[in-house]
């Protein structure tokens, strides 16, 4: 049987602790799909289409992972794909009764869809997206959290050298 797991977040920008769990993940399954959301509500920084190239280029060394875009329902999109195995990362306690809270109702939705939580290396434990963007626009050294590209792309983002 294979087993295809989608790991999903906004990836606003996709930084080194995402690319860790990624290549963690790719070793356990079958084949990881990188689920970009759209989500318009949280208002990212980049656009959809300039997320999606991101994570394809930084993970890019990966053959069994797919970055795809999406702007459905998680669990309906881990259907269409055939997925059976959801992927969310924990970086610390804090983080955990959000994700429990949500895999419990991906669970109703979908009893066929699993979700299974991983921790990033102690190295990239405190990296966050939203401490990126932050760092970043205050024109902070943010680069040895993130891919070089990433990197260029923020830089040209918020207009820093």
């Amino acid at each position: 049987m294979k087993t295809i797991a989608v790991y999903p977040g906004t990836f606003d920008p996709i930084t080194n602790g995402h690319t860790d769990l990624v290549e963690r993940a790719s070793k356990l399954f079958n084949k990881v799909i990188v689920a970009v959301a759209a989500s318009p509500k949280k208002r990212p920084a980049l656009s959809h289409e300039v997320r999606i190239s991101l994570a394809e280029t930084v993970l890019g060394h990966l053959p069994n992972v797919e970055v795809v875009g999406f702007n459905n329902l998680l669990t309906e999109f881990t259907r269409s794909v055939n997925g059976h195995v959801i992927i969310r990362g924990l970086r610390a306690v804090s983080d955990f009764e959000y994700e429990f809270q949500l895999a419990n109702m991906n669970r109703a939705i979908a009893p066929d869809v699993e979700s299974i939580f991983l921790t990033p290396s102690e190295k990239h434990s405190y990296i966050s997206s939203t401490l990126v963007r932050e760092i970043a626009s205050l024109n902070g050294e943010f680069g040895k959290f993130v891919d070089p590209a990433v990197k260029r792309v923020l830089q040209e983002h918020f207009q820093i050298t």
